[in-house]
């Protein structure tokens, strides 16, 4: 089994993720001009689930150390085997909110604001599960990453199109998205042996990283039969899409490019979980959700979701870069080895 043991290599991993999550959602940006989202979805869980089944029959059974795919999956308690089902069913309902505020706000704004929320709630969960790092560093971080939200909105007020009712429920559905999403890493980090027992317990009932993202994918998957279904029958806007259309409307095009959308989704997911047995679920997670500068950036600069917007909006989203960007770091350098006497030398108190 593939698994990392430096920090410095668990964080360029994490780097990795913040990348993939900021980015697949421009598949579904691209599929959007000829599709609804809700069609989009369907193949963008399949890319998830397919991508994680392959990293489980390859990095997850390769090498002497460790358990393989199916030696774990045959040693696996049925309640690790539930959290990390779980995990997929509670990040399906969250992400499923996130893809449709994207239809109707934009990535500059659903990703900040629904991310953004998700990352500050996850990190202190996360925390209070495996409190590891130094908590001053940790949460200013996610103070400053707070800020860089409230900037956000502050931006987005400046768009002519703020006021519309869509784009209202765009912000509404990121923060409920937020909320959910901010609870599915516990769960799925709850399913998994530790780093340091991985190498000698081989029956703890726990998993590998490999098989918790199998059943993570299994979960995301199978619940889209229930959440997708739903926003097809009760769409947020527009009218119902029947399921039909999954099959007289797409092509072999759109159905890659979801696919491939669920694909980079699953890669960054899958570094994630690797690196948190060093990195520590807090500062991986809260790294990855990095994502939503990089996918900030995307809908800025490449969809120009803000070229309308008043003047002296530039300003207040260059300050929501530097914030992101000084925060992540200081989740990064939450963890360094001698963060906490450096801190503490610098603390008049």
């Amino acid at each position: 089994m593939f698994f990392v043991e430096s920090y410095y290599v668990a964080i360029a991993m994490c780097v990795v993720t913040m990348l993939c999550w900021g980015s697949w959602a421009n598949t579904q940006k691209l599929a959007s001009k000829e599709w609804r989202f809700q069609l989009f979805y369907w193949d963008y869980c399949l890319g998830v689930l397919l991508l994680m089944v392959v990293f489980a029959l390859t990095l997850g059974s390769m090498g002497s150390t460790g358990r393989g795919f199916f030696e774990d999956l045959s040693q696996a308690s049925l309640r690790s085997l539930g959290y990390a089902f779980l995990g997929g069913v509670v990040f399906n309902a969250a992400n499923i909110l996130l893809v449709a505020a994207i239809d109707m706000a934009g990535m500059a704004v659903a990703f900040p604001v629904g991310i953004g929320l998700a990352l500050v709630i996850g990190v202190f969960t996360n925390y209070w599960n495996k409190p590891e790092g130094n908590p001053q560093i940790l949460f200013t971080g996610v103070a400053l990453v707070v800020a860089a939200i409230i900037v956000d909105a502050l931006a987005y007020r400046r768009l002519p199109s703020s006021g519309t009712t869509a784009t209202w429920k765009g912000i509404a559905l990121s923060i409920v998205c937020g909320v959910l999403m901010g609870f599915f890493y516990p769960l799925v980090d709850s399913s998994m042996q530790s780093l340091d027992t991985i190498k000698t317990v081989s029956d703890s009932g726990l998993l590998t990283p490999y098989t918790a993202l199998v059943f993570f994918g299994l979960g995301l998957f199978l619940s889209s039969f229930v959440f997708n279904v739903a926003v097809m029958k009760w769409p947020f806007k527009g009218d119902p899409v029947p399921l039909s259309d999954y099959f007289t409307k797409g092509n072999a095009r759109l159905h890659a490019v979801g696919i491939l959308g669920g694909v980079i989704w699953g890669v960054g997911m899958s570094f994630n979980i690797v690196a948190s047995g060093v990195a520590s679920p807090a500062v991986a997670y809260g790294l990855g959700q990095g994502a939503t500068m990089v996918a900030a950036l995307w809908g800025v600069f490449i969809w120009k979701e803000f070229k309308t917007a008043a003047p002296g909006t530039n300003r207040l989203l260059a300050l929501m870069f530097a914030l992101f960007l000084i925060g992540l770091s200081l989740l990064v350098y939450a963890k360094l080895p001698g963060s906490a006497e450096a801190t503490a030398a610098l603390l008049p108190f």
